[in-house]
């Protein structure tokens, strides 16, 4: 029996294409083991989002290298989609596969290993979106469901539509059929993913748009938990916002990738949306749904921003009800416009104000907790059984031991932690 380890780079699309082909090679009698394992086989998921994420594609591929000699390397993802030459010279690597190829690895893996081969397929011209099939996950408590894939936005920092192609969408029939079939394999909660989760549908002639997904999916009670990764925030309609708000199952979270509270700095980022748009979207969602869990992706030292323009950002983090935040150092990407702007910031600068984000964001989870002391909550069991996840993506450490993992329990919040996790006790 062959071993195969696999590691993945990026995003919640990833990690479900690594886990799909993880399924199908076990299908086929190998045997998974750790990325840090002896392995005949590593397959390496690549992402490609910045020069670092290629760098430490790189450095994954030598490493598997020096840890068998003798193993196949196969990288994949967004970084083989873009630079499938560049990777095939690297050490060991006998296959470089695209975005679309990953549903052939069994296949591919199974020919002879003559030379590198290169299997990258043009993927501006897909435009069907066809997921991987997986009936099972990883993780026991929470699956992610690929429901869309590529993007037609193009902003001036972002390699991806490049990478992953326009946008293309799942029918809904997959999708309501990939919700069943997780709940039923025991999983508790559904994570839907996408690279453009808010253009879902509109490539559908006569096919459902994502509010309407979701509030079929809750209608039906398909899953305990359905959970929305990354909206855009000028996809935040007022549909959706109903849908969330008068949802069973539907959790009190939502991803917006903000990136600047400058206009100016938005206008050059291609995003479409004013900082005054965010502030009314989000006032919207937080009138509907009180409770909700608002996080945002910003993006620190984009080319041309001002110290202005930087403290526009930490003026608009602190003002909205931001519940985490996820900061991203600028870093020039080729092939993407911002990369020929001018304006480059220097690197200390750009990791001093995104050391700065960080702890606004930092002060801001916290506060956010905070607000949850005394509350009464569900609690899905992570791990050893002794910490959870809520709905409004609080994370909850409790006391008490011998906890099954998966498990959902009703918590009390008890206390906040300093980094804004929050303690918590059973209820009964």
């Amino acid at each position: 029996m062959l071993k195969v380890a696999i590691t993945t780079l990026g995003c919640k699309t990833n990690q479900f294409e690594s886990a799909a082909m993880a399924e199908a090679l076990a299908l086929q009698g190998y045997q998974a083991v750790a990325f840090s394992e002896a392995a005949d086989i590593y397959v390496i998921n690549t992402c490609t989002v910045t020069a670092k994420s290629d760098a430490e594609s790189r450095r994954l591929i030598r490493r598997a290298a020096r840890q068998n000699p003798e193993a196949r390397v196969v990288v994949t993802g967004c970084y083989a989609q873009l630079a499938a030459a560049e990777l095939a010279k690297l050490p060991n690597v006998s296959l470089v596969l695209g975005n679309s190829e990953k549903r052939d690895i069994a296949r591919l893996l199974a020919t002879p290993n003559d030379s590198v081969r290169i299997a990258v397929s043009a993927i501006a011209a897909e435009t069907v979106a066809a997921p991987l099939p997986l009936e099972s996950f990883a993780e026991h408590t929470r699956a992610f469901l690929q429901i869309q894939n590529g993007c037609n936005a193009f902003c001036t920092y972002c390699i991806v539509p490049y990478a992953r192609g326009r946008s293309r969408s799942v029918s809904c029939a997959e999708v309501l059929a990939g919700v069943k079939r997780f709940a039923a394999a025991g999983f508790h909660e559904v994570v839907l993913t996408g690279i453009h989760l808010g253009a879902y549908g509109k490539d559908l002639p006569g096919q459902m748009e994502l509010a309407e997904l979701l509030g079929q999916i809750d209608r039906e009670g398909l899953v305990e938990r359905l959970r929305v990764g990354s909206v855009e925030p000028d996809e935040v309609s007022d549909r959706l916002i109903a849908v969330i708000a008068s949802a069973r199952h539907i959790c009190h979270h939502l991803h917006l990738p903000l990136q600047s509270g400058s206009d100016r700095v938005l206008a050059a980022m291609g995003r479409g949306y004013t900082s005054t748009a965010v502030r009314r979207v989000v006032g919207n969602l937080v009138k509907a749904v009180p409770d909700i869990a608002i996080g945002f992706d910003v993006i620190a030292g984009f080319p041309g921003e001002t110290a202005a323009d930087h403290a526009a950002t930490l003026e608009l983090v602190r003002e909205l009800p931001t519940a985490y935040l996820h900061v991203f150092p600028y870093s020039s990407r080729p092939g993407t416009k911002a990369s020929s702007m001018a304006g480059h910031l220097d690197p200390a600068i750009i990791k001093a104000r995104a050391a700065e984000l960080r702890q606004v964001g930092e002060e801001k989870k916290r506060e956010y907790a905070l607000q949850s002391v005394g509350r009464e909550l569900p609690l899905l069991l992570q791990g050893d059984g002794r910490c959870g996840i809520s709905g409004n993506y609080l994370t909850v450490r409790l006391a008490e031991d011998a906890f099954i993992t998966g498990a959902e329990v009703m918590v009390r919040i008890t206390g906040v932690n300093r980094d804004g996790s929050c303690l918590g006790e059973l209820i009964g």
